[in-house]
């Protein structure tokens, strides 16, 4: 029976997914790759490290299935967008990855904001430069590592550094070329873009673009003994892990706003025609003639896992011991925290957020008399709110009558009704394990024929899908909640400089 391999590389954890042809899980296996932080604002990993992760887990998984090696037919991976990846000229790693977490970039791409440079990347390419992005982290290089940048042979993203571990061939695709370097209008590389951050030196290091379902090589000899795939299984392009997770819970379409609740805040939607705005990304979508617009912060559950990891770790042993899960024991004090009024909010800007990286999070408004079912309250809706910051953003623009939501507790019906009463509309979700996995499958399933696009989802969905309906009530509580939140993030924006300003002063 044939079989698709889907590999998600996300910010900690790198896994391999089996799917059958009918969309259906058949072994996941994880690898927790270490976030390594040699500076300040410096987030990178080992790239042999990655790799060697991966290809365990893809062992693994295989080995998990119940298929024999030669029933997958291809494999893809999709894996965290932005950040940096660098093969030195003989086509070895050039120092660790960095991760799209990596702020050293930061003020140069607030000084190319700020300047005529900013104006003219939003004309070229559909987007303000951040600080995660390859055109500024490459700038960085070259301005503070002029020795590695010399060396530079190629530079692209991670689940391209995946594709060249498993296949040995260089390349990206159309979604993921779109980070820095791509034209919004004619969606390919465009040369003026180069010159305008001055990186004219690296038009022959970034990587040939390749439709996200292309074939692009075989599964070499080395990788089939590291990973246990057959040598010769074709390997397929991928796709940026945002449109992957879009795809994968059926969201990267016209008409919806897709939603996914995870270390970064993500929101976007699909058009047929490039839409500018400093408050979105207007970046290449899947298909030709199609454009992904990612309104985005660091910004949402990430919020919530910190609070457990940090505050709530004999609570987590506790859990593990009695076989139970720690977001049902969580849940419940969330959910008797949701009868009760409370003048506790939070702002969810622990790594980033909308209003600049000097934004830092707090609690505001917080008692003596609030427990921590208040306080986790608080966390979730916040990050809700930060959602909605970008929902409101994009639903000014586009028409959409229903999100689709994935990713951090969308397993968890009272989180996924607080996202309809926040975002006052319906909110639908899909039975999808590892939705980006499955995204990247798509893709590889249409590169051997298997499906007619990665468009063609072979999934009953209808009978996968729940969608919460807002209840009038809550929506009100939550306007008004939602109004005081972003109230008070403007208050505080001439203050969070000269906070963060004071971790500088010892």
């Amino acid at each position: 029976m044939p079989s698709l391999l889907g590999i998600d590389c996300g910010l900690t954890v790198t896994k391999a997914v089996v799917f059958d042809v009918s969309g259906a899980v058949l072994a996941v296996a994880r690898r927790r790759i270490p976030q390594l932080m040699p500076k300040p604002h410096h987030v990178e990993r080992d790239m042999d490290a990655l790799w060697g992760g991966t290809a365990e887990a893809i062992r693994e998984a295989i080995s998990k299935c119940g298929r024999t090696p030669t029933d997958i037919v291809a494999v893809a991976a999709t894996a965290h967008g932005d950040g940096l990846y660098l093969l030195g000229k003989a086509g070895k790693p050039l120092g660790h990855g960095i991760l799209s977490l990596d702020s050293r970039a930061a003020e140069m791409a607030r000084d190319w904001q700020a300047s005529a440079v900013g104006a003219e990347a939003l004309h070229l390419t559909g987007q303000l430069p951040l600080a995660s992005a390859s055109a500024s982290l490459l700038a960085w290089i070259k301005a503070h590592e002029p020795e590695r940048f010399a060396q530079i042979g190629h530079a692209f993203a991670c689940k391209d550094y995946l594709r060249f571990c498993l296949a040995g061939t260089i390349g990206t695709d159309r979604t993921e070329a779109s980070v820095s370097f791509t034209n919004v209008q004619s969606q390919d590389y465009d040369d003026a873009i180069l010159r305008l951050f001055d990186l004219r030196e690296l038009k022959n290091a970034l990587p040939a673009i390749s439709e996200s379902q292309s074939a692009v090589g075989g599964v070499t000899q080395a990788a089939a003994q590291q990973t246990g795939l057959v040598a010769g299984t074709p390997v397929v392009a991928g796709l940026h892990d945002v449109t992957a997770s879009a795809l994968g819970m059926s969201g990267h379409r016209p008409g919806t706003v897709a939603i996914v609740a995870g270390t970064y805040s993500i929101n976007q939607v699909v058009s047929l025609k490039p839409q500018i705005s400093t408050r979105w990304l207007c970046r290449n979508g899947l298909l030709p003639g199609q454009w992904n617009n990612m309104a985005i912060s660091p910004a949402s559950s990430a919020n919530y896992d910190w609070f457990l990891d940090t505050l709530c770790k004999a609570d987590q042993r506790a859990a593990v011991q009695a076989g139970i899960s720690i977001h049902d024991v969580m849940a419940g004090e969330i959910g008797a925290a949701l009868e009760k009024p409370s003048s506790l909010l939070f702002h969810p800007y622990l790594f980033g957020s909308p209003f600049g990286p000097e934004a830092s999070a707090a609690f505001l408004g917080l008692r003596g008399w609030h427990d921590r079912g208040m306080m986790l309250r608080a966390v979730l809706e916040g990050a809700i709110y930060n959602h909605r910051i970008h929902v409101d953003a994009l639903r000014g623009v586009f028409e959409f009558s229903n999100a689709m939501l994935t990713g951090g507790p969308s397993r968890s019906s009272l989180f996924n009704q607080l996202f309809a009463d926040v975002l006052n509309m319906p909110v639908t979700v899909t039975e999808t394990e590892e939705a980006a996995a499955w995204g990247a499958a798509l893709c590889a399933g249409a590169g051997v024929g298997l499906y007619a696009s990665p468009l063609d989802d072979p999934r009953d969905l209808a009978a996968i899908s729940k969608t919460y309906l807002p209840q009038a009530d809550r929506a009100a509580k939550h306007e008004e909640r939602y109004q005081l939140f972003c109230g008070m993030a403007e208050a505080m924006k001439p203050y969070w400089p000269r906070l963060e300003a004071l971790a500088g002063k010892g």
